[in-house]
């Protein structure tokens, strides 16, 4: 089983305009995560994917491997999906490129979702983490998921879901940690398909896999991701280093 590391990196952001090409102690934003999803040593592969003739330049001239995205594209497996389409691969890792800090323990879980998928039921596997706040659940930039007794994803949501009609059910919240792993054939499926309804309503580019039908398994875990979506955000990485 080949497995592939593929770190989606725009140069553009609403937010913090070129913030992958951020210094972030004496290396860009981006080659700190290239380098850190190296050093995981769990991928036979890392590639970054970019529209961007500087974040192409700043990997391959340090060493690493870059794909220029041949066109624009409305969400990062699509982008994803492109890059792969040519390759030698089985499974396809979706690395954040503004998480320089990279945990190995929760994508070591993702990559056993398909070690232990002898039959290929699972299309594709990504993180959630319980969360208790009521603000953090009420909170529409924090997608929630809801799973069955399989860990199967069965929606996905900026709204709270469930409703705590009953508040003393035992339910559990779920946030989505926006890292997946691919079996190659959903992936270029995805691109393959127009997108539906309730995509287009949440904004939620997972929705479109479990609007055709495709198996979603959720994997707990912990670890909460730092991203760099703000200046604060970079300097706090800085003081971290």
């Amino acid at each position: 089983m080949k497995i592939t590391a593929v770190i989606p990196a725009r140069y553009a952001s609403t937010r913090f305009p070129a913030k992958l090409m951020q210094d972030l102690g004496g290396k860009t934003v981006i080659l700190r995560t290239y380098e850190s999803a190296v050093a995981t040593h769990l991928f036979d592969d890392v590639f970054v994917v970019t529209d961007s003739d500087l974040i192409f330049n700043e990997i391959v001239n340090n060493g690493g491997k870059a794909i220029m995205s041949k066109k624009e594209h409305e969400s990062g497996s699509d982008r994803i999906a492109e890059a792969v389409q040519d390759l030698e691969v089985d499974i396809v890792v979706n690395v954040q490129g503004d998480e320089p800090f990279i945990n190995k323990e929760p994508l070591e879980k993702l990559l056993e979702v398909f070690k232990n998928d002898e039959t290929h039921q699972i299309d594709l596997a990504s993180l959630m983490r319980e969360i208790k706040d009521k603000e953090e659940i009420a909170n529409p930039n924090n997608v929630k998921v809801i799973v069955d007794q399989n860990g199967l994803a069965l929606y996905f949501s900026r709204s709270v879901i469930p409703y705590p009609r009953e508040e003393n059910a035992g339910v559990r919240y779920f946030q989505h940690i926006g890292i997946y792993a691919f079996r190659k054939p959903a992936l270029l499926d995805f691109y393959s398909l127009p997108m539906k309804s309730l995509e287009a309503s949440e904004k939620l580019e997972q929705l479109r896999y479990l609007e055709y039908g495709k198996k979603i398994k959720m994997v707990e875990t912990t670890h909460l991701g730092i991203g760099i979506d703000t200046i604060e955000d970079l300097e706090k990485a800085r003081r971290m280093l």
